[in-house]
């Protein structure tokens, strides 16, 4: 096993330990036994327990960003979208411990480490905010402040997660796509986008409306008394037989 291989056991066998027993209770010992290398040769690779969390941390990030794409506005914008929802959602589930200590508000961790988890979070918000940005430039993302429309989604997302964890029977996971992106659509999602008639007809065909309407509302007021009166149909009658 060559260096580059031991490497990649080592974040595997950390993975699972994570994933088994949480940040706090996962120990570099763990981590060797799982791997089946020496300790020695884990700090080779690794300063510490908290070097090989952050290299899985940003791991975790390289994938959350290579499941975000560029959505097109000439073809199917929903499709589109939940493929996006679908791909984060199975980033994040896929690692739950990795998830929810980076969710978290990450009580006890050492200050350090505290701070690390607090840029990822703002690399992840930031993330999301350029794609809100470019939606809007897009047409598919109502106009507004990206920052918060990214926080109340990650907050959103969050809360899914933690409690996705918590039950003792997990919700399938193109529920909680779909409820999200039903979520998003009631929001600043713009699912029209692309079928909307331009600015000008729109106003062409208001202005075409209204005045349909006021050629057939009566008239009232000065303008009622402008107009000639029109014989009743037996005035009409009586007037023809006098010819």
């Amino acid at each position: 096993m060559d260096k580059s291989e031991r490497r990649q056991a080592l974040l595997r066998a950390a993975r699972t330990v994570f994933s088994e027993k949480g940040y706090h209770e996962a120990k570099v010992d763990d981590i060797v036994a799982l791997a089946k290398v020496a300790k020695g040769t884990f700090y080779l690779y690794f300063p510490d327990k908290r070097s090989v969390f952050g290299e899985l941390v940003r791991g975790l990030f390289s994938r959350l960003g290579g499941a975000i794409l560029r959505v097109d506005p000439s073809a199917d914008v929903e499709a589109q979208v939940k493929h996006n929802i679908r791909a984060i959602v199975a980033v994040l589930l896929d690692d739950p411990a990795l998830t929810s200590i980076l969710l978290s508000h990450a009580a006890g961790l050492d200050p350090a480490f505290v701070k690390e988890l607090r840029a990822f979070r703002q690399e992840v918000k930031l993330l999301l905010e350029r794609s809100l940005a470019d939606g809007q430039r897009l047409g598919i993302i109502e106009p507004g402040d990206t920052e918060l429309y990214a926080t109340f989604t990650i907050g959103a997302l969050k809360e899914v997660l933690f409690e996705n964890a918590l039950e003792e029977q997990a919700r399938p996971r193109e529920r909680i796509v779909t409820a999200l992106y039903d979520l998003l659509r009631r929001g600043y999602l713009r699912m029209d986008a692309g079928r909307a008639a331009p600015p000008a007809a729109a106003e062409g065909e208001r202005g075409a409306r209204a005045e349909r309407s006021r050629d057939r509302a009566p008239a009232t007021g000065d303008a009622a008394r402008e107009q000639p009166e029109r014989p009743s149909p037996a005035r009409r009658r009586a007037r023809a037989k006098g010819d």
